[in-house]
């Protein structure tokens, strides 16, 4: 009895699934993990190719070794996508942990991790928050304090429908 607590964590460890990927309880969400090269996803689809995936101004996807184009379109931030996560690894091929959601109309991946190679550790997609966090400071909710987004609110209104002010944040 007494090494029972010592080998429980061990096959607690063992027995742990392969995916570390938080599920959400999207429809026909299920946890994906692949080897893929991060692509622009304009270059892949129709040629136009600019330096360095256009440096962060472009959509990103993953084109996985049997041919298969996954836009990458969330990571771990809030209302943020992937790109901030993987640009720097442009034209590279990588290691993707999170999920994928094939639905009838449409196939998109929610990347939740990344690394280079199996031997290096994971790092979660949070880059956008890293790098807003920087410019901006230390935010609640960063998009209810973005520059951008107030500005698009005051010209626009909530959900682009003029004379409509935000709610205030609870």
């Amino acid at each position: 009895m007494k090494y029972f607590f010592i080998l429980l964590p061990l096959v607690a460890f063992i027995a742990a699934p392969a995916f570390a990927a938080d599920e959400w309880g999207i429809d026909h969400e299920k946890a994906a993990q692949f080897t893929a090269k991060v692509v622009d996803l304009a270059c892949a689809l129709k040629g136009d190719c600019p330096a360095n995936c256009g440096d962060g101004h472009r959509q990103l996807g993953l084109l996985t070794e049997d041919g298969k184009l996954r836009a990458a379109v969330k990571g771990n931030t809030d209302f943020a996508g992937a790109v901030h996560d993987l640009l720097p690894y442009c034209g590279k091929t990588i290691e993707v942990d999170g999920l994928l959601i094939e639905n009838p109309a449409i196939s998109i991946y929610m990347t939740q991790r990344i690394r280079e190679t199996p031997d290096k550790p994971w790092i979660k997609t949070t880059a956008f928050l890293k790098d807003w966090t920087a410019k901006n400071g230390k935010p609640k909710q960063w998009f209810r304090e973005d520059p951008l987004v107030k500005e698009v609110i005051g010209e626009d209104g909530v959900l682009g429908i003029k004379g409509l002010a935000p709610s205030a944040p609870k």
